[in-house]
């Protein structure tokens, strides 16, 4: 029988023992593909949440490029592409929610995005956002520093310059050498901490250290998939912000909808799953926009 949340436990307090933790299942590399493709297929059922959600990071990625590097963001363009995937878990909590729905055959709308405000485990949904984003700008202010470390101060304003530069000579193969195996460090850690924690806190209501230390299983036990996820997750990412960071506004909402399905495959099903507490049906004028978008607030 499921347990009652306890509202006035810390999201960090472990609630479970190991015996008590979800069963981690094994999956293969063909159990990635099925989880894109059914991603794709949530992408395409509830499509206007995706202008909704993820359009603001094209310009978050523009101006965290310009703030980082001032008047020269090319050094930068690279790791601020691949730093999504750290943010990505975090990023796409509502995407969860609406293939969660999906999945029950309830109604999906870009509205319903917003019912993860309602969750009981939105504090450690919080908590755990907030590592990640620690370890993304830990990632920028690194990559940083091996580039100067590299060339030092002296900018590439023009990419015909800096891809020269890159390519042509040893301090740029130091950087590209330097640079991937750093970078493989961070995603590994934002993997292994997050690949299956946000969706099970959705899911099952769990706090911050019940959730991570079910996703360090879940990549204990499957090592290859696991990686290769990374992998797959990093070169979407990658590709979809060459084009000013456009392509993100599909990329994320389908890895989004993706990891929950992953999440499906990776972990038991909780046969009593609770229920996020009713929503109120309140009429509302349109004065009372945008204060209606957060009812959540006022509901008990």
């Amino acid at each position: 029988m499921a347990t009652p949340y306890p509202g006035n436990v810390s999201h960090f307090a472990p609630q479970a023992t190991a015996a008590d933790l979800p069963a981690v299942r094994a999956i293969t590399f063909a159990d990635l593909t099925d989880s894109l493709r059914l991603g794709w297929e949530d992408f395409k059922a509830v499509p206007s949440h995706a202008i909704m959600l993820c359009l603001i990071y094209p310009i978050v990625g523009l101006m965290l490029a310009r703030t980082v590097l001032g008047y020269s963001i090319l050094p930068l363009l690279f790791p601020l592409a691949a730093g999504f995937a750290l943010l990505g878990p975090f990023a796409a909590l509502g995407l969860y929610e609406l293939s969660r729905r999906r999945e029950l055959g309830d109604e999906a709308s870009a509205w319903h995005a917003v019912d993860v405000l309602r969750s009981p485990s939105l504090g450690a949904m919080i908590g755990l956002g907030a590592a990640l984003l620690v370890l993304f700008v830990t990632w920028i202010a690194t990559a940083q520093a091996i580039y100067v470390a590299a060339f030092g101060h002296e900018s590439a304003a023009e990419i015909p310059n800096f891809v020269s530069r890159v390519l042509t000579t040893p301090q740029g193969w130091e950087l590209i050498v330097v640079g991937c195996g750093v970078g493989f460090l961070f995603a590994v850690v934002a993997l292994c901490i997050s690949v299956v924690s946000f969706p099970l806190m959705l899911d099952r209501h769990a706090n911050v250290i019940d959730s991570v230390t079910t996703s360090m299983r879940a990549v204990a036990r499957n090592p290859l998939p696991m990686a290769m996820w990374g992998l797959i997750v990093a070169a979407v990412l990658v590709l979809a912000s060459l084009p000013l960071f456009l392509g993100l506004a599909v990329a994320i909402p389908l890895l989004g909808h993706a990891t929950w399905h992953l999440y499906r495959k990776l972990v038991e099903r909780n046969p009593n799953p609770p229920s996020l507490p009713p929503r109120n049906k309140i009429k509302r004028s349109a004065a009372d926009f945008p204060v209606s978008l957060f009812q959540w607030r006022n509901d008990k």
